[in-house]
């Protein structure tokens, strides 16, 4: 795997040899220094540029980063997406190399980047030809800090939290599985998910952020608590499933009720006792049919 040295060579390289190409900078976790480095993380580039059409119309200059492995067009309409897109303004490729490196470009022309490289504050300028990009504070995670919650986020949290679990519940006692496990994996766990960014955040002062979809949970959450939430993933089988659910009930009912405490805010303990009861009424009903 060529090393990040040799990357950012010819990242900049490709970019100085290229008239068309004004500008360079970069976001992402690698100008995020509270996360630790590895092999994995991508490089999210930016080339400002005075036109788009000539890259589009012959992509292939996009090879000069390497072998690609894989590429991903978002903007593309070629695939069904990307209808809505304006191409003159931006485009984007996301490309996996057999190396193992990865880049994520984006073109764009000045106008857009006056305005998107002003609103993330993981950004570091790597080249400015024309002098146009304004000067910024050193890279940061200060725009992705998580935001303490009003009081009707949490209530929402918390109501769609234990209001979707009747659906979980009533998936299993028909046997529908694969709804069953969406609506668990996919409408309330994230709920669970929200909760834990609050606690995080709450106990750090709100100067945090914890990745996307909890990638830094590990880092924050005690040992313990972190295990419980690993236990709330569950492979197919029914008996693991429920486990699964009871510990995520579990978990959502200890935080919630301190973020609760934090803020003052109203939690409601009917809510869960009157699903948890419908829970085991279901789950205590197939045993009985199982055996």
């Amino acid at each position: 795997m060529r090393d990040e040295q040799v990357m950012m060579k010819l990242i900049l390289n490709i970019a100085n040899s290229d008239e068309r190409i004004r500008a360079v900078y970069m976001n992402g976790s690698k100008v995020n220094y509270n996360v630790k480095k590895d092999v994995f993380q991508d490089y999210d580039i930016v080339f400002v540029v005075s036109e788009t059409k000539s890259f589009l119309d012959d992509k292939n200059w996009i090879n000069l980063f390497g072998e690609i492995a894989i590429v991903q067009e978002p903007d593309s309409r070629d695939f069904g997406w990307g209808s809505n897109h304006d191409c003159n303004y931006s485009y984007t490729w996301l490309m996996l190399f057999k190396d193992g490196n990865r880049i994520d470009l984006r073109i764009e022309v000045k106008d857009v980047a006056l305005e998107r490289y002003l609103s993330d504050t993981l950004t570091q300028k790597l080249l400015d030809k024309d002098d146009f990009l304004p000067e910024i504070s050193p890279s940061n995670d200060m725009t992705h800090w998580i935001k303490p919650p009003t009081k009707e986020m949490y209530f929402g949290c918390c109501n769609e939290f234990w209001w979707c679990l009747n659906n979980v519940g009533k998936g299993i006692g028909r046997n529908q599985i694969p709804y069953a496990m969406r609506m668990y994996t996919e409408v309330v766990h994230p709920q669970l998910d929200k909760m834990i960014e609050w606690y995080i955040a709450m106990n750090n002062n709100f100067t945090i952020y914890t990745g996307m979809w909890g990638k830094y949970f590990s880092k924050y959450l005690p040992l313990e608590f972190y295990d419980m939430y690993l236990n709330t993933y569950s492979d197919c089988d029914l008996n693991n499933f429920w486990d699964a659910i009871f510990t995520c009930c579990e978990f959502f009912s200890i935080i919630a009720k301190q973020v609760s405490e934090k803020f003052d805010y109203i939690y409601n303990i009917k809510d869960e006792e009157n699903i948890m009861q419908y829970l085991n009424n279901i789950k205590d009903d197939l045993y009985y049919i199982m055996s």
